[in-house]
């Protein structure tokens, strides 16, 4: 530039904006110190205290949080009436604090054809089922847990742990759960994968019999049924799941008679607004979720200067697509 080049040239050799060089180089066309380091900078007026700053951390590591995030603590203390930050705060807060890791282990997508789009408005419309491995003490030895998950609720209705595979074990489990939620006769799509139990002749004559409609991913693809995959990893991620296996099929049935009771009425489901698949299932989320809406309302109010936008949408969820097609812009899907 001293030879008579032009800035916006020798910007370009450099490789930076022009509007860069111009912001580097003081009234003699030399170049300044880097005043970042130096810089003074005004705290926000939004910013929380350390009083609530350790109030979250010493929540966050108490026993009975422990072992959640913090997307599933904060919606637990709206139902308790409590506000401390938002779920973005107690993100910042723990990773500062470094207690923020992440511990999953899912591999890349693979991109395959367009599966089936089955869509539920309500319960009882879509559900969803698959066969698990149960670990026992005993290398190689499983047992298996047939589990069907309402689509639209992901209220586990209904499971059962056997020693083995079977067509009729299946059939015998289909019935008990539509006779358990009285929707036999009912438009309903019974969804599962392409597993030896799920195509028996044996399943596919007791779908007729009671008039459920049959859906199936398709072949060596794992993703087109989402659901009963994250039911499974919900249960095999849980922290009271026995690493060293189950020493029983008794002791496995036991174990999940208190899963159930858990994952149904205490665990706050994400996909869902975070309300539990019972109260999804029987239509309490809509009252439920009103309140949340109040209570941050009301914390709005209190520190107007905290929140840059909007609250957080408790609207509940509208319907809920398997493996939603891209052309259901029409319909509001939560999945």
């Amino acid at each position: 530039m001293a030879a008579g080049a032009r800035r916006d040239k020798a910007a370009g050799e450099l490789e930076l904006p022009s509007r860069t060089l111009r912001r580097w180089l003081d009234a003699e066309g030399q170049v300044r110190a880097d005043g970042r380091p130096d810089a003074i900078r005004p705290a926000p007026v939004n910013r929380l205290s350390e009083a609530e700053r350790e109030a979250i951390v010493a929540l966050c590591n108490q026993p009975e949080y422990a072992s959640l995030p913090p997307s599933q603590i904060v919606p637990r203390l709206a139902d308790q009436g409590e506000y401390l930050a938002s779920e973005s705060s107690f993100y910042r807060v723990l990773k500062a604090e470094d207690q923020l890791h992440y511990r999953g282990r899912a591999k890349a997508p693979v991109k395959r054809a367009a599966p089936t789009t089955q869509v539920a408005t309500a319960p009882n419309q879509v559900w969803s089922w698959d066969i698990s491995y149960m670990p026992s003490t005993v290398r190689g030895l499983y047992w298996f847990l047939y589990a069907i998950l309402d689509v639209y609720s992901r209220k586990l209705v209904a499971w059962e742990v056997h020693s083995c595979e079977s067509g009729e074990l299946a059939s015998t489990l289909i019935q008990r759960a539509v006779l358990r939620e009285q929707c036999l006769h009912k438009p309903l799509v019974l969804h599962a994968d392409n597993g030896a139990p799920m195509t028996s002749s044996t399943l596919k004559a007791k779908l007729q019999e009671l008039g459920i409609t049959s859906s199936h991913s398709r072949p060596r693809v794992s993703n087109d049924n989402p659901f009963s995959e994250s039911l499974f990893r919900t249960l095999k991620y849980c922290p009271q799941w026995p690493s060293r296996g189950f020493a029983t099929l008794e002791d496995a049935r036991q174990w999940m008679l208190k899963f159930d009771r858990f994952y149904n009425q205490e665990h706050r489901h994400s996909g869902i607004r975070f309300v539990t698949p019972a109260q999804r299932h029987a239509g309490k989320d809509v009252e439920l979720l009103a309140k949340r809406d109040a209570l941050y309302r009301q914390a709005q109010e209190k520190h107007p200067e905290r929140w840059s936008r909007q609250t957080r949408n408790w609207t509940p969820q509208g319907a809920v697509a398997l493996n939603p097609d891209r052309q259901l812009k029409d319909i509001p899907l939560a999945a």
